[in-house]
């Protein structure tokens, strides 16, 4: 009796630290992929005169590019591009709603995302 006590222990905490270790790491991307989202919303080189401003499809396009450097998967209609401020001094606020799956035995859950530029 009391193996299988220690055994079902031991699944259990397997279980726990497993579905733990898949929530903690779909925080830490997103929080990786909100500061990238600060970064490309800073329109760096557009700013300083460098190149020329991003177009909304050049935004999401490299959005969905950082974004598929944590793995997270996401399409052109889940991106939204909001521009504001003057045409010397403009101003870019990015969205992007995406689901992230937890998957346990015998069971799968999913998390929604909201990651700003602000």
């Amino acid at each position: 009796m009391g193996k299988i006590k220690v055994i079902v222990g031991v699944l259990l905490f397997a279980l726990v630290m497993s579905t733990g270790w898949q929530l903690a790491a779909c925080e830490f991307a997103n929080y990786e992929f909100r500061d990238d989202l600060k970064d490309i919303a800073s329109m760096g080189g557009s700013r300083i005169g460098l190149v020329a401003q991003s177009s909304d499809d050049d935004l999401r396009t490299a959005v969905i590019r950082r974004a598929a450097r944590h793995d997270i998967r996401l399409g052109p209609d889940q991106i939204r591009v909001e521009r504001s401020g003057t045409v010397e001094n403009p101003k870019v606020f990015l969205v992007a709603k995406y689901r992230a799956r937890v998957v346990l035995p015998g069971l799968s859950l999913i998390f929604r995302f909201n990651a700003t530029s602000r």
